[in-house]
């Protein structure tokens, strides 16, 4: 069953990816790492919408595939299902998917998990890598932060998985959000205007229906049918679900607004709704500000 799995996975993965990825069009490379089959949509998919928009390239990678994340469903079932929902999720957004076949709850920081994530790094040629803190409430998503760090360095290494051609230039590593307060808060050095792509964040989300709509592992049968519009009524789930994360986006506005200030200035920074937010790893590449407007050409 794990072999057919895996396969399916893999398979569903590989067509998602471009045939040949355009590795000097000028172009960015970028890639989100989340734990589960909904991270990297929900913490960077907006942004990814405004660098699709320009024709970077995107890629979101689930480094597990999610196969315990729903309360009622599990196992490869589960697992395939996710990986169709972020697939279905990343064509809405205009970018692209990747679901790693590690089972949901079981990461760890491993050498073979590390060479895993430094060949996918390589492979994309990313010049940003985003992904979570190395704290967070969940494993999987502490061990990602970890993983990828560790990788932060070796992408450059010609002998450390030198089946893969080593990256000639250290990507700039970034941290998604988070509300974690130690060893310490998060603290954002970009922040993202996302009113002319919440929208289409929202559509890319809308097809994650079993963590969206059916709250994924803490979801439950009383949680659906009481609190969330059912499935006939499209139209209400959208409002519905546009109302949970408008808050949660415009929330993150409002705690930014002087980062988003000093962006966009005064009049536009004072006037933007829903942003996305992300903190400098110091492990990859060092940018100044100059260089940072460039990694994320949305402000002027």
């Amino acid at each position: 069953m794990k072999a057919s799995l895996a396969l399916l996975t893999c398979l569903l993965s590989s067509l998602l990816l471009p045939l040949k990825a355009a590795d000097n069009d000028g172009r960015l490379r970028i890639i989100v790492f989340g734990a589960h089959p909904d991270d990297a949509e929900y913490k960077a998919g907006g942004t990814a919408v405004k660098w699709a928009r320009q024709g970077h390239h995107v890629k979101l990678v689930s480094v597990t595939n999610g196969d315990i994340g729903h309360w009622r469903e599990a196992g490869g079932p589960l697992a395939l299902r996710r990986t169709t929902e972020a697939a279905a999720c990343a064509k809405k957004l205009g970018v692209t998917s990747q679901v790693l076949d590690i089972h949901d709850g079981e990461l760890l920081p491993t050498l073979e998990n590390r060479r895993l994530l430094t060949r996918v790094i390589r492979e994309w040629k990313a010049d940003i890598v985003i992904a979570h803190r190395p704290w967070d409430y969940h494993p999987d998503h502490r061990y990602v932060g970890i993983l990828v760090q560790d990788a932060a360095f070796m992408v450059t290494v010609p002998f450390f998985c030198p089946d893969v051609p080593p990256l000639t230039k250290n990507p700039v590593f970034l941290y998604s959000s988070d509300g974690f307060q130690k060893p310490y808060p998060f603290k954002p050095d970009i922040a993202v205007a996302l009113d002319d792509a919440f929208d289409q964040k929202l559509d890319g989300l809308h097809e994650l229906t079993s963590q969206a709509y059916e709250g994924g592992a803490s979801g439950s049968a009383q949680y659906v049918e009481k609190d969330v519009p059912p499935a006939s009524d499209e139209a209400a789930r959208r409002a519905w679900l546009k109302r949970r994360w408008g808050a949660r986006q415009g929330s993150e506005a409002d705690k930014y607004r002087d980062l988003l200030i000093e962006f966009y200035g005064p009049e536009r920074g004072k006037a933007v709704k829903y942003a996305e937010t992300f903190e400098i790893c110091e492990y990859g590449t060092r940018p100044d500000k100059a260089t940072l407007r460039k990694l994320f050409p949305f402000f002027d």
